[in-house]
């Protein structure tokens, strides 16, 4: 088969790699074009631009917009049978109408849930026990076509969003070969999405990642967690902005102070800050296992509160 892959980010090079090594290497790549990157700010090519590179796949497309009709008219004229998109950017039907057997995307959630741009921090944040992959097949209106497969794996307790990413970019690479697979054997059976089943997982902006201690321990610990490590929890300690990376709900006798900060104080104020981090919130309290100072590294509670100063009794929050 013809297939042109379309991705950009380290989610999509396990993708790339297993088509290739199944035997389905694409006749060419499209993907985000080379930006200047790392501390450095050296221009270098997109992660599925290189590995791209390195399989010999010398058709390397990079437009600016998608939507620029030289794009659509290169795509075309490769005469593709199937676009397999994985984290690239929303297509118009000028392109994806080119591929003769289909052109499918990968999604990070089990379609319906979680329609959007950012599938594995909403249904962490939301307390989700499970997630997965879907594979689909295009059609105008985001993420609502036909579903082709569906593969399913669970989110621990305290899995972080960046720890859900990692697996589940192996599990969606296996999920892209067996979709590919079908289409080459003609063994598809697609599926209907239940539009009343949807539900939204937007773009995620600053606003959304300031922590509202007056929630439930449980609800802060997800939203931590399911914003770590990017773009990252906040909150503010005085005119400080803390950025809050692991985290568990204190659940046991040992977590809580015996400094004389009463456990029923206001959500936000600190619990305890020796060797341990504990924040009262609405209902409980949440312990703090990693977080950062503006222009400073990532630390442990521990040595985080060797050099700030935050005592119990303090308030962070607005």
């Amino acid at each position: 088969m013809r297939i042109i892959f379309m991705g950009t980010p380290e989610f999509a090079v396990p993708s790339l790699e297993h088509l290739c090594d199944a035997g389905y290497t694409p006749i060419a790549v499209a993907t985000g074009p080379d930006r200047e990157r790392g501390r450095g700010q050296k221009v270098s090519p997109t992660p599925v631009k290189k590995v791209a590179m390195e399989r010999g796949i010398n058709t390397i497309l990079q437009p600016e917009s998608v939507k620029d009709e030289a794009f659509a008219a290169s795509v075309a004229d490769l005469r593709p049978d199937v676009i397999a998109v994985v984290a690239y950017r929303i297509l118009p039907p000028s392109v994806y109408s080119t591929a003769s057997m289909g052109a499918f995307n990968l999604h990070g959630s089990l379609l319906p849930r979680y329609r959007g741009a950012a599938p594995i921090n909403w249904a962490i944040m939301n307390g989700e026990t499970e997630t997965g992959v879907t594979t689909f097949f295009l059609q105008e209106k985001v993420d609502t076509g036909d579903v082709i497969l569906k593969r399913r794996m669970p989110i621990e307790e305290n899995e972080t969003a960046g720890e859900v990413h990692d697996r589940m970019m192996v599990l969606g690479a296996e999920a892209v070969v067996d979709t590919v697979r079908q289409i080459d054997e003609g063994t598809v059976e697609t599926s209907s999405q239940d539009d009343t089943a949807a539900t939204p997982a937007p773009k995620i902006f600053t606003e959304d990642c300031e922590t509202s201690w007056s929630r439930s321990a449980p609800d802060v610990h997800n939203h931590i967690r399911g914003l770590s490590p990017y773009p990252g929890a906040w909150t503010l300690h005085g005119g400080t902005r803390l950025k809050l990376y692991r985290s568990r709900v204190a659940g046991s006798d040992s977590d809580l102070p015996e400094n004389g900060v009463p456990t029923d104080a206001a959500p936000g104020t600190v619990l305890r800050a020796d060797d341990h981090l504990v924040i009262a919130c609405g209902d409980g309290a949440v312990e703090i296992m990693e977080l950062q100072q503006p222009g400073k590294r990532r630390l442990s509670a521990t040595d985080f509160l060797n050099g700030y100063d935050l005592s119990p009794g303090d308030r962070l929050g607005h």
